[in-house]
């Protein structure tokens, strides 16, 4: 069985990723690209569907950190005689190589340790052996297009589909093992120095981390939460996935298994003022272009989730060969949710333009008539009921979300006519965003509740209604919001921790609960930061902060109960929520929700 989710740590080349355990199995890894057939599934399935492990052979207490303001992961393990072993986990950033590197290297500290490896290739998921050569380097690994050279000095052996090694290593011993992916029509490239490869990479990291511009009481987390995100940037083009895994479970043993592999138009904002009020404009700057290259085209096409690259089709299956991460079930290889109609993308995408323009991003020639364009699909658009936030599976209904950020959009669109003089029909422009506000406190605000609902005529609540000020939609003062807050607090908070909504098969097209929703809890901090009510912000930032895992990565959800990560790891969407929420309570910052809203 794979490891607690918390129990991994993240390694990447800004191009793919792999999950490292605290027992010194790699579970996980997708080459050469995030979303790319994992070549170790052991995370989703057991060790017959692929994975890495180098550790000592005998019982040991193991202890790791990534090595200060970089990527690169050591774990400590100490025997019981007292010797100690060291593991350097790293991916080299490729630079517009072609090969894939995962490399570790074994360090001899203090006494004598024997040291195991085993590794299992397994391609497509889990489930292709691979036609594995024993070379004077070690080995290769061929199956269709995919190709896998393990370099090491350490003598190996093959039985049973596996690769085997025992090996003492003393103080100042070092034992190098690099495996290298690479296309089967390519020549392998040249043989690697795995010493020079892992100062590189260090130095790479350590230069990149300079540019982080935040001087506050939370260092700590939010240059841990940036690296993360850079970690999670598809470096050819920009784009940001959400995750690097798929269908790690929202609920132990249910169905709410996702595909997170991609990037999300709805993260767009928050990541924008993450990277911008983090010093990280050319960062900034590219997911910007990203995110203007997937939206060109015909308005109404226009999606929430694209491929790393902009990839519109994304056709979601179950792999069925794995049984999943503890036993949770399917499997999904793709995401349904890009065929969904999704109105609040439109939103999104108005308010990054306008926060580059806040920012003093120049736009690029055609902007502004992409977003006219989208303005108009939006005039009639706006009124349609949509798969909401959540990308529900069940009817499509009148989000109250949804026509909050089509609020966003209008608002946008007027202000870069107001503010920055673009042209456009500005008096038009204002009416529907009027319109679009009376008709919103008109359908979705339940008077005897005195609290905004989560769809029109519904009696249910959603955690994405924290978005209301926050996006200026309306004051954090207006007593709305506050009865908003107040109902929210009462039936979404659990233990502490928000969640999204109350899940109903008859809203969102799944059975079971799931665990709470991290962003939503940064959220929340955020409302309290924007009340005043710094102690309570502060309070519930701290224990957010607490859930996460001993190298500071947090997942896409949080149960309070078992104490345990839930949900797709490390999640962009988490570690932009603290960025931001830590900008929003330091007192010398620009609160991210002030610039927003």
């Amino acid at each position: 069985m794979a490891s607690r989710i918390e129990s991994y740590a993240l390694i990447g080349d800004l191009d793919g990723a792999a999950l490292v355990g605290l027992d010194g199995s790699v579970d996980w890894l997708c080459l050469p690209r995030f979303d790319s057939p994992a070549s170790f599934a052991s995370l989703l399935g057991n060790k017959d569907n692929g994975y890495w492990l180098i550790a000592p052979a005998g019982d040991y207490r193991p202890l790791r950190r990534y090595r200060d303001d970089t990527l690169v992961l050591e774990t400590r393990f100490e025997v019981e005689d007292g010797g100690v072993a060291t593991v350097v986990d790293f991916m080299p950033i490729k630079a517009g190589k072609k090969e894939t590197s995962l490399v570790r290297i074994v360090k001899g500290e203090r006494g004598s340790v024997r040291m195991r490896m085993e590794l299992a290739v397994r391609f497509d998921y889990g489930r292709t052996v691979p036609w594995v050569q024993r070379r004077d380097f070690g080995f290769t690994a061929l199956s269709g297009p995919n190709a896998l050279e393990l370099q090491t000095p350490v003598p190996i052996v093959n039985r049973d589909f596996r690769t085997f090694a025992e090996f003492n290593v003393g103080p100042g011993d070092v034992a190098p093992f690099v495996l290298t992916y690479h296309s089967s029509l390519d020549a392998p490239g040249e043989r690697a120095d795995a010493a020079m490869l892992c100062a590189e990479t260090t130095k790479w990291w350590q230069e990149w981390t300079k540019g982080c511009h935040y001087q506050g009481p939370w260092r700590e987390p939010v240059v841990r939460s940036l690296i993360t995100l850079k970690a999670l940037t598809h470096l050819p083009t920009g784009g940001i996935v959400a995750a690097p895994t798929t269908s790690l479970p929202e609920l132990i043993g249910g169905e709410r298994n996702w595909d997170y592999r991609f990037c999300w138009l709805r993260d767009a904002t928050f990541t924008l003022y993450a990277l911008l009020t983090s010093g990280l404009s050319e960062e900034a700057k590219q997911w910007r272009d990203w995110l203007l290259r997937v939206a060109s085209g015909k308005p109404s096409q226009m999606q929430a989730i694209y491929g790393a690259a902009g990839e519109r089709l994304l056709p979601e299956f179950k792999v069925d060969w794995l049984s999943g991460y503890e036993d949770s079930k399917p499997v999904r290889v793709g995401n349904q949710a890009h065929r969904q109609l999704q109105l609040d993308v439109y939103g999104e995408i108005m308010d990054v333009f306008h926060v580059s323009r806040r920012f003093g991003i120049s736009e690029t020639d055609g902007s502004w008539a992409l977003q006219e364009a989208l303005m108009e699909f939006l005039e009639s658009g706006w009124r349609s009921p949509d798969n909401g936030i959540w990308e529900v599976r069940g009817p499509r209904r009148h989000f109250t979300h949804s026509k909050v950020m089509a609020w966003v959009a209008f608002d946008r669109a007027v202000k870069a006519i107001e503010a920055f003089g673009r042209d456009g029909p500005l008096a038009h422009w204002r009416q529907l965003r009027q319109e679009i506000h009376d008709d919103i406190c008109r359908n979705a605000f339940d008077g005897e509740r005195g609290a905004f609902m989560q769809y029109y005529g519904a009696k249910s609540l959603d955690a994405s209604l924290l978005m209301m000020p926050l996006v200026g939609f309306l004051p954090p003062n207006d007593p709305r919001v506050a009865g908003t807050v107040a109902a929210i607090e009462q039936e979404l908070v659990h233990e502490g921790f928000v969640h999204r909504y109350a899940p109903n098969r008859s809203i969102d097209g799944q059975q079971g609960r799931e665990g709470s929703f991290v962003p939503c809890s940064f959220w929340l901090a955020d409302n309290y930061a924007m009340m005043g009510q710094t102690d309570k912000a502060v309070s519930l930032f701290e224990m957010l902060l607490s859930i996460r895992n001993d190298v500071g990565l947090l997942s896409e959800e949080y149960d309070p109960a078992a104490r345990r990560q839930l949900g797709n790891f490390p999640q962009a969407f988490s570690h932009v929520s603290l960025i931001n929420t830590a900008y929003n309570l330091t007192p010398a910052s620009t609160p991210a929700y002030r610039a927003r809203a």
